[in-house]
């Protein structure tokens, strides 16, 4: 077999590893993040869990845009098949949280989660987010 097809192959191979992950991804719920800064409002696909009456995300990489707009700015809008919720959101620190939360994102995404870990999460920081009321019309 020459290298040319080779190559072929393993590029094809690929291909339908993203494929088959993003089509199982967005197989269970997929929800928007909707972040702030001066510039104005950024819409950000995600997983969520929710857990003992909490919402959890997670911010797979440090560094990511809308993860840091929503450290400088915690004043957030979940967008969720039942609609939108104003939240304020927290990063967890605690250890045995950040494993429960895992824990649920695993149960609920499968292997896809798993595979995310492996390839896209690095240092992933869990943010819990607190509903709270709208703000009044100016």
């Amino acid at each position: 077999m020459s290298i040319r097809r080779l190559a072929l192959i393993a590029l094809s191979a690929l291909f339908l590893l993203g494929l088959g992950t993003y089509l199982a991804g967005e197989r269970t719920e997929v929800v928007r993040l909707r972040t702030f800064d001066a510039g104005g409002a950024y819409e950000t696909k995600m997983w969520v869990v929710d857990l003992a009456g909490h919402t959890y995300v997670r911010i797979g990489r440090r560094g990511r845009g809308w993860g840091e707009r929503l450290k400088a700015n915690p004043e957030v809008e979940l967008i969720r098949a039942s609609g939108t919720t104003p939240c304020t959101a927290r990063i967890v620190g605690d250890e045995a949280t950040r494993r429960r939360v895992d824990e649920a994102f695993a149960a609920k995404y499968g292997w896809v989660d798993w595979w995310y870990g492996v390839v896209l999460r690095s240092n992933a920081e869990t943010v819990e987010l607190d509903p709270r009321a709208p703000s009044a019309p100016s």
